[in-house]
């Protein structure tokens, strides 16, 4: 009987340094325009699980649609809403065209969408929180997709997709979809007119990764009672990732407002700038992003385009940062 016990620690002990040894951090990839930097239309980031589970979130415009080499295999795309630097009306070539501060984004990819050519391309889940996924099960199915793949996530619900639990959460912004992605007249007649079509609320998650790091992505939003009671109380997120871009978003001093005094995380990762945020990587004096990063009280991450960051389960920076 000893023996038999003794052999079975064993194989557990053995397991658990095999686990171990594979590591237990999240891995966190910006995809920008421009390598290592933090660029204009920089929106794009890959999450990988520590069970190898892959997502990437709003895939704008700078990825180089579903060739992309930078994207590896992707099982679900988040999208925050339809606007066309986050949809993806536009995309590079390839990486490092043009000037940080204006990227080349000259390939149209209308009316399908970047973030469409990317789900297909890759057979990936899309995960939305409202009325979007009507929308996007149709451009799926009319391009030689299965609708199925594209799944609603009503506010407050969550699903588990390879081991990430998705929870989505309200953001306060507009999301009209533009006349471009859709076809025929009714498009035509949108752009005519200077309107957009109604897909529902935008969409901010909070991603539950198996090493129990809690992740909050604000999509493009402002100050919401929700970043306290449900991003912060509610589910304790530990890592933030917020747009500081001001006029469309948050801009550095209320977005260091929502994590100084509403959700506390650990750690904060800048997104959605909206300008030539470094210059050989290092941040630019007087940028919105430096007025960010001095404006808060935690360690402030700077999503350099190709540069993978890994975070622990308390939120903490262990490499690449």
């Amino acid at each position: 009987m000893k023996k038999y016990l003794s052999v079975s620690i064993a194989l557990a002990i053995a397991q658990l340094v095999a686990f171990a040894a594979q590591g237990s951090e999240v891995k966190i990839t910006p995809l920008g325009s421009h390598d290592s930097e933090f660029c204009r239309f920089d929106r794009a980031m890959i999450f990988e699980d520590p069970n190898g589970t892959r997502l990437i979130y709003d895939v704008g415009r700078t990825v180089a649609g579903g060739e992309d080499e930078r994207l590896g295999d992707i099982d679900v795309v988040l999208l925050s809403h339809v606007h066309g630097d986050h949809l993806g009306d536009r995309r590079i070539s390839q990486v490092n065209e043009g000037e940080c501060g204006e990227p080349e984004v000259n390939n149209n990819v209308t009316p399908k969408s970047n973030t469409i050519d990317i789900a297909l391309a890759k057979e990936a889940k899309i995960v939305v929180g409202s009325e979007m996924n009507s929308f996007l099960a149709n451009k799926i199915e009319a391009n030689g997709g299965n609708p199925e793949l594209v799944e609603l996530v009503r506010f407050g619900a969550s699903v588990n997709v390879g081991g990430v639990k998705i929870t989505t959460v309200p953001a306060v912004h507009s999301n009209g979809l533009s006349g471009d992605f859709i076809e025929g007249e009714l498009g035509e007649h949108l752009e005519t007119a200077g309107l957009t079509a109604y897909v529902g609320p935008p969409t901010g998650y909070i991603l539950t990764f198996t090493n129990g790091l809690v992740v909050y992505l604000s999509g493009d939003t402002g100050v919401t009672a929700e970043q306290e009671t449900i991003v912060g109380d509610q589910y304790d997120a530990q890592l933030v990732v917020i747009n500081i871009g001001d006029t469309f978003t948050t801009g550095p001093q209320e977005a260091a407002y929502v994590v100084n005094e509403l959700i506390q995380p650990k750690s904060v990762i800048a997104s959605h700038a909206n300008e030539e945020a470094t210059k050989e990587g290092k941040v630019i004096l007087g940028t919105k992003t430096d007025q960010f990063i001095k404006a808060t009280n935690m360690p402030v991450h700077i999503p350099l385009s190709g540069q993978t960051m890994e975070f622990d389960s308390l939120g903490q920076c262990v490499d690449g940062c």
